[in-house]
């Protein structure tokens, strides 16, 4: 039997109040797919379906670069619920490269954070481990119509 130890959870500077559910996914190309699925499935399930669409599309982009740029073991896909917003945290095991919006919106790759930037209501990054960084974090809150931030 092999043991995973889990980290806690980076805290970006935002409200942590809500239900918090996660998914830890080897960094194989099916970590996308699984972790977009995982997120549809938790948004219907907490009466969150107006934001589905945008939250998949959101963990896709961010997992697919965590995968294609990190010699990452695992990817670490959190999620805060509450009945205003959900907050999405993607971590790696590699705290370098902070990844930033970069390609022009008409190429072929590199938009994945413009589209991230487009849809959320904010987004950002961090790093955890404290001088010798032990990991980074893409996070991401998509706010509910109508309903306003925390």
């Amino acid at each position: 039997m092999t043991s995973v130890t889990v980290p806690s959870l980076p805290v970006p500077n935002l409200p942590q109040r809500g239900e918090r559910y996660w998914l830890v996914a080897p960094n194989t190309p099916t970590a996308p797919r699984i972790a977009r699925d995982f997120v549809g499935t938790l948004l219907r399930a907490t009466e969150h379906p107006g934001l589905v669409d945008d939250a998949r599309l959101c963990v896709s982009e961010v997992v697919s670069n965590a995968h294609r740029h990190t010699g990452s073991a695992r990817i670490r896909v959190d999620v805060t619920v509450n009945r205003r917003q959900v907050m999405v945290y993607v971590t790696d095991d590699e705290p370098d490269r902070l990844p930033k919006p970069g390609a022009a919106p008409h190429a072929e790759s590199g938009r994945g954070l413009l589209i991230v930037e487009s849809l959320t209501d904010r987004w950002g990054t961090t790093t955890r481990g404290g001088r010798v960084g032990h990991g980074k974090t893409v996070w991401f809150v998509l706010v509910e119509p109508g309903r306003g931030r925390l």
